[in-house]
């Protein structure tokens, strides 16, 4: 007969083993462990792509924002072109017409020429704008392109016009600054320099406030007997000189 000590003792292991190694026993998680470099590594990247994903999003929208511009003057070109054929088409059924007023043939003939000019002036804004759509880089450029000077059916007055061109980069997205002309003439066979923007004259028409390109144009008046022998132009940021180009009458 088992002895009754043995067999309690015998009992009590069978219900610890049970307990440690059985259904009932605990679970246990096994977990890999990882030293601290690893997380900063890669918190840095993390941070990294975040970076790279703004900086993308932002030369993104800067492409769309000036292809969206490129749009618009292009729609505004075939609207002139438009605009120029019809009016070729009305001056060649009104000169057949033998007797259409002379002032009213001038007025069209006056129109036909500004709005040729205006068609012309539209396709080397098209032109050059293509050019800058590729833009930002590590620095910025400013250009004074195609600037003309015309004379009016008012004596000594003048009518200038210029294109100012930016190319931006990441630091520089606009630019600011003012238009400074200053021209020269002869009067009595004598030469004379004259500085624009004078007193008189409102600072607003000389301001340049742009993000990618900027049309100008505004009047001369010389003094009675004066002609313009050349008229340059600069764009001036604070005091130093950012762009100028030289028009030769």
């Amino acid at each position: 007969m088992p002895n009754p000590a043995i067999t309690l003792k015998l009992k009590r292991f069978r219900q610890r083993f049970r307990q440690r190694f059985g259904i009932t026993a605990p679970r246990v998680t096994v977990r890999t462990h990882y030293g601290w470099h690893w997380y900063i590594a890669g918190g840095f990247a993390l941070l990294l792509l975040v970076v790279l994903g703004a900086w993308w999003l932002a030369q993104h929208d800067e492409a769309v924002q000036m292809r969206s511009e490129l749009a618009g003057l292009r729609q505004s070109l075939g609207d002139a072109q438009a605009e120029l054929d019809k009016l070729r088409s009305t001056a060649g059924t009104e000169q057949s017409v033998v007797r259409i007023e002379r002032s009213t043939q001038q007025q069209l003939a006056a129109r036909l020429k500004a709005m040729e000019q205006e068609n012309s002036a539209l396709k080397e804004d098209v032109a050059l704008f293509e050019k800058l759509v590729p833009a930002t880089g590590a620095e910025s450029v400013l250009r004074v392109e195609r600037l003309s000077v015309i004379s009016s059916a008012e004596p000594g007055r003048y009518r200038y016009r210029l294109l100012v061109a930016f190319q931006p980069s990441k630091e520089e997205r606009e630019f600011r600054g003012r238009l400074q002309l200053i021209v020269t003439a002869v009067q009595a066979g004598k030469e004379i320099h004259l500085q624009l923007p004078q007193a008189k004259d409102p600072p607003a028409d000389y301001l340049v406030e742009m993000r990618h390109f900027l049309r100008k144009e505004g009047n001369i008046a010389l003094p009675v007997g004066a002609k313009i022998k050349s008229v340059e132009a600069r764009i001036l940021q604070g005091g130093n000189l950012k762009a100028k180009q030289l028009f030769n009458y």
